[in-house]
């Protein structure tokens, strides 16, 4: 191609009476400045071709999947081969009289194609991953790792392919001489490994999905995940702070996942208070006619003392001393009626266990906890429903003479001590 414009050089310059070695140089070096100008004048008009049709079709067609294609510059990448291939195959036409010159430079351009390439693929696997991202699937079964797998492969086979190209050397013997270098290798690709295994282990055992909201203590992460990458997996705490948790950990060590709270119908409410056990009593004729008004127990202490009434008479119970047979107590009717409140409560799911029970006893009294579900599951809802219900709880406790625990505090102390002086 360009034998033909160097001798029409040549003898234009020996015209105008420079020598001939002069000549040859300088026609060769116009050659050579003349065909770099080509490589790129091709890539423009391609790329402009491209823009023209490629970019038109995908921005008028309806998906806007085909988008991301345009975003991560796959066909920009493409063009960027034309120039190299310009180069690589009329290098040595331009430059006839240097061919070390001109054998390095396709050594250049050979390097600069596979650099492309890889660069092509990249993008090719971004845009697949991009895509993939925006169909439901993708939260249970992300493949952002295996994509950078497939990446970290294109990598090597590039950076191998390049000293292949350099050693001059077929890359099968290239890999037979890094057999002897895959201790090194496991060495420095240690931490990709492990993430690559720990990886495929929480997407095959659904262990962890984009969304869920874990909590690992031994890395200070609370919060939702955002992504699961090759070596490390991203959280964000609820402060907006970012937990960075090496992959291979979460299959190493133990986390919360709270995702089967949030497919349930409920979160659990599991709390207890603690009453004094000096304020537990048997209930007299006088303390269940006061609590015959509250209407949420009502009719359970009626339905109970005729239960009662007739188990003693079938015994013969004795019912002139309260030790003798069944009787009422004042924290008995307490708990059927949190029983009873809760059943009434819109915010409690009621196909979902809730009960409240009354836990072994303590130095500082008897536990009751009420263990039911809160049929609104986010946080903040659920946290003011749970308050809203032990703000009930301790408003009412005294109505039934009974009294919760609490330690007594210095001010408590010193007024004591004030009034035994």
């Amino acid at each position: 191609m360009f034998e033909k414009y160097i001798t029409l050089l040549n003898n234009l310059f020996h015209k105008i009476g420079l020598s001939e070695n002069l000549s040859s140089f300088i026609a060769e070096i116009i050659s050579f400045i003349s065909l770099i100008l080509l490589a790129f004048i091709a890539y423009y008009i391609v790329h402009l071709a491209v823009k023209k049709v490629i970019y038109v079709f995908i921005e008028k067609s309806q998906s806007e999947r085909d988008d991301i294609l345009i975003k991560n510059k796959v066909f920009k990448r493409l063009c960027l081969i034309v120039p190299a291939y310009i180069i690589r195959n009329f290098i040595t036409t331009a430059l006839p009289s240097y061919p070390t010159l001109a054998a390095t430079i396709i050594v250049v351009t050979k390097i600069y194609e596979v650099f492309i390439y890889s660069r092509v693929l990249d993008a090719i696997l971004t845009t697949l991953n991009e895509i993939y991202d925006t169909y439901e699937i993708s939260k249970s079964k992300p493949i952002k790792g295996f994509i950078q797998v497939l990446k970290t492969i294109i990598y090597i086979i590039c950076l191998l392919l390049v000293i292949a190209i350099l050693t001059q050397k077929q890359l099968s013997n290239i890999l037979i001489g890094l057999g002897t270098l895959s201790a090194v290798l496991m060495l420095v690709f240690k931490d990709p490994i492990l993430g690559f295994v720990g990886g495929i282990q929480l997407t095959i055992n659904d262990m962890l999905r984009i969304g869920d909201w874990i909590v690992m203590e031994k890395s200070k992460a609370d919060g939702e995940v955002l992504e699961i990458g090759l070596t490390t997996v991203k959280v964000q705490n609820w402060d907006k702070t970012i937990t960075t948790i090496p992959t291979y950990s979460l299959i190493s060590d133990s986390f919360t996942n709270w995702r089967g709270m949030e497919n349930s119908g409920g979160r659990r409410i599991a709390r207890s208070f603690v009453i004094d056990i000096d304020t537990i009593k048997f209930c007299t004729p006088e303390m269940l006619e006061r609590f015959k008004k509250f209407q949420l127990v009502s009719q359970y202490i009626i339905d109970k003392e005729k239960e009662i009434e007739e188990y003693n008479k079938s015994n013969n119970i004795d019912d002139s001393n309260l030790v003798n047979g069944r009787r009422q107590t004042n924290i008995g009717i307490f708990r059927a009626y949190l029983n009873a409140y809760l059943a009434n409560c819109p915010y409690i799911n009621k196909d979902m266990t809730f009960m409240v029970r009354q836990l072994s006893p303590t130095e500082n009294g008897v536990p009751i906890q009420i263990y039911a579900f809160s049929s609104n599951k986010a946080w903040i809802s659920y946290e003011n429903i749970q308050s809203d219900i032990f703000d009930h709880v301790f408003a009412v406790v005294t109505m039934f003479d009974l009294k919760i625990y609490q330690k007594p505090s210095s001010n408590s102390l010193m007024s004591s001590i004030g009034v035994m002086e």
